[in-house]
């Protein structure tokens, strides 16, 4: 992630030198070259996946000087990028903060049996009450007709199956560390919450829209109970894009590894114009669309 943008420009160079001195540690090295077990990890995935994202934006910037834009979002860890990008964290708050985030999650995998499954062409109404039958959590309403549920792993197991019996087209188990955005992970919600009390915030620059309500909060200390809230709640990311369609937005730009929101947003709206960056490629056709 990020190798062949720092091997292009200066500026993504220093900051993951930047990045590696705050964090105390080389995760340049794990980002660039793994091995796959290592990154995936989420307490070394979360601060990559910011890192890398914001590099993607200094990149897109050295080549769109003029690039503005007035609202941001961010699916799961990548909300603390878009409010790092918005200005309301710095630099370092935010990679410190995601570093901490990714360890208390990945300690409360460890100390629970959790598990995650994505269901696919499914009424939201009957996998609330297959959910409910199961007692397991809904962890992300990604786009119309695909969720992922959170829970235990016995418990996530008879949601499959009881999603399937109840019509659903898919429903996957999915190889993750942990139940992400469930109950399970209350310990790291707790932890999370006495971390945010001592960081400094400000207003975002721009309008974030947040995870837990799909809408902009209203000042610093919203904020931060809504970031302490995601943890165990679902994120909402249709009703995020769906929100800021209706307030007029036409063009969205993806930054950080991978096309996953580019590939949601398709189940989403058509008619949005979208862009990604990922890597050298990727900017480059990113900066031909921007420049036409």
């Amino acid at each position: 992630m990020g190798r062949d943008l720092c091997e292009r420009f200066g500026s993504c160079r220093e900051a993951f030198a930047r990045g590696n001195e705050i964090l105390g540690r080389d995760l340049q090295s794990i980002c660039f070259d793994g091995p796959e077990d290592t990154l995936t990890q989420t307490d070394n995935a979360q601060p990559g996946i910011l890192l890398t994202s914001l590099v993607c934006l200094e990149a897109l910037r050295s080549q769109v000087p003029s690039l503005t834009f007035s609202a941001a979002a961010g699916l799961s860890l990548g909300e603390f990028t878009a409010l790092t990008a918005a200005n309301a964290l710095s630099f370092e708050d935010g990679l410190g903060l995601i570093q901490q985030r990714g360890r208390f999650m990945q300690e409360a995998c460890n100390t629970t049996s959790g598990s995650m499954a994505s269901i696919i062409g499914m009424d939201d109404t009957a996998l609330v009450e297959v959910c409910r039958q199961a007692d397991v959590d809904i962890a992300n309403l990604n786009c119309p007709g695909q969720t992922v549920i959170s829970g235990e792993k016995d418990r996530i197991a008879k949601a499959v199956e009881l999603a399937k019996a109840r019509g659903a087209r898919r429903a996957l188990p999915l190889q993750v560390a942990g139940a992400y955005h469930s109950r399970l992970m209350q310990p790291a919600q707790d932890r999370l919450a006495s971390v945010l009390g001592g960081v400094t915030m400000r207003e975002p620059s721009v309008t974030v829209v947040h995870n837990v309500t799909a809408r902009p909060a209203t000042g610093v200390e919203e904020i931060k109970k809504l970031l302490v809230q995601q943890v165990t709640s679902s994120v909402r990311w249709a009703e995020c894009m769906q929100w800021l369609i209706a307030q007029g937005y036409t063009r969205f730009i993806e930054l950080g590894p991978g096309k996953v929101l580019s590939g949601l947003m398709k189940r989403i709206n058509r008619d949005v114009e979208m862009l990604n960056v990922a890597d050298s490629a990727t900017l480059d056709a990113a900066v031909a669309k921007l420049s036409a």
